[in-house]
């Protein structure tokens, strides 16, 4: 039965996640191939799992596609009822002093422009920034191996459960994190492809022979006087310290354990994916300025699936908001599950501040919800010129 979400900014006629913690048919991760280096395991080492039919050691293996809603998203019966756009604005007295704050953190400015300058009139723009967060989880797979030590083996005991039939513990909305998890009934035992099941390799440093030319008498065994090497006693050659003089050393797979445990893990990331847009603005402020500021929010609305932003009076804002809206809703619904989207519009404020300095006119911008202040054609930049 659909219902609106309701929350502190209205009804936004929404819907709570359908699927979310609601099992699903296993999904089959798609056929996929890699290229290991010398070391991997070779593709017959592993079982078929059914619903795991692509899954690969080292991972590539792709996302896997989530279950489809249990329940078909909700048309909106009415636009959501529109906020109320108050624009704020600054005073003089608030520019003065973030134009005399800006001016005392410059060690070359002299104070005289922000003393004497007369402010002739005060201009507002409305800057606004539209954000669009969809936090996501997406799961994939890899088989993985780990020195077998008698832990326990499960696989055939039952069918392992599908990657999205899985339970996993998610963090808060908006809060990244990653998770793995060993797939319950997939994990065998098999002889270690590295050293054959031995638990030890030839030492790479004197190739399995144990030992290697003697460093102080290049291999002669005698000194430069004809005296016997004092070093290897004569022989020209030294026992290897890689190995003692084994000629091998511990695998380093296996750990010497001769067998691994192979089995697939679950790989769950829970992402938040964020595009923005700032409406252009005649104020004459480079829009980069606006980057390291935050604003007044005017509009915030968090749901399963949010739908586009009506009745705001910038055009390109709504517009903005229906295109990002859909973008997200085609890219991440196919390889994640949206747990949740939240969007929201900033009004960044910002004051262009025109005033009169030895009879001649000036100007900075003061913007942000931080008040931060832009003067690029500040008068008297040495203190030596103050008069």
């Amino acid at each position: 039965m659909e219902r609106p979400t309701v929350s502190g900014y209205g009804a936004n006629y929404g819907s709570m996640n359908p699927v979310y913690g609601v099992p699903a048919p296993a999904m089959a991760a798609a056929p996929a191939t890699s290229v290991h280096g010398p070391s991997a395991p070779p593709a017959n080492m592993f079982d078929t799992v059914p619903g795991y039919e692509g899954t690969i050691a080292g991972g590539g293996g792709g996302y896997l596609p989530p279950p489809p809603p249990s329940v078909p998203m909700p048309v909106p019966e009415q636009a959501p009822s529109s906020p109320d756009w108050h624009i704020p604005s600054i005073s003089e007295d608030r520019a003065r002093e973030s134009f005399a704050t800006y001016v005392s953190s410059k060690c070359c400015y002299s104070s005289a422009p922000d003393k004497e300058g007369v402010i002739t009139n005060m201009e507002s723009f409305n800057t606004y920034r539209y954000r669009l967060e969809t936090f996501t989880e997406s799961r994939s797979t890899e088989w993985s191996q780990e020195p077998y030590t008698g832990q326990p083996v499960d696989a055939g005991v039952q069918p392992a459960p599908g990657p999205w039939q899985i339970a996993a513990q998610p963090p808060a909305f908006f809060k990244e994190h990653k998770q793995t998890i060993k797939v319950p009934y997939t994990s065998s035992v098999k002889n270690c492809h590295l050293c054959l099941g031995l638990g030890r390799n030839p030492c790479t440093t004197c190739a399995g022979s144990g030992n290697k030319v003697c460093w102080v008498c290049n291999g002669s065994g005698h000194r430069q006087s004809d005296d016997r090497c004092m070093h290897c006693n004569g022989r020209g050659r030294e026992n290897c310290s890689s190995c003692s003089g084994h000629g091998s050393c511990q695998c380093d797979t296996c750990h010497g354990k001769r067998q691994l445990l192979v089995f697939i893990n679950l790989i769950i990331k829970w992402s938040i994916e964020k595009d923005e847009f700032i409406a252009q603005d005649s104020s004459g402020l480079r829009m980069q300025n606006l980057e390291k500021v935050s604003g007044k929010e005017l509009f915030k609305d968090a749901q399963y699936m949010v739908y586009p932003v009506r009745g705001f009076p910038d055009v390109s804002v709504a517009q903005a908001s229906e295109r990002l809206v859909r973008d997200h809703q085609m890219k991440y619904t196919q390889t994640s599950l949206v747990l949740q989207q939240r969007q929201t519009i900033e009004l960044i404020p910002i004051t262009k501040v025109n005033y009169m300095w030895k009879g001649k006119p000036y100007g900075y911008y003061v913007y942000g919800n931080e008040f931060k202040v832009n003067a690029d054609d500040y008068p008297a930049t040495c203190c030596c010129s103050v008069m």
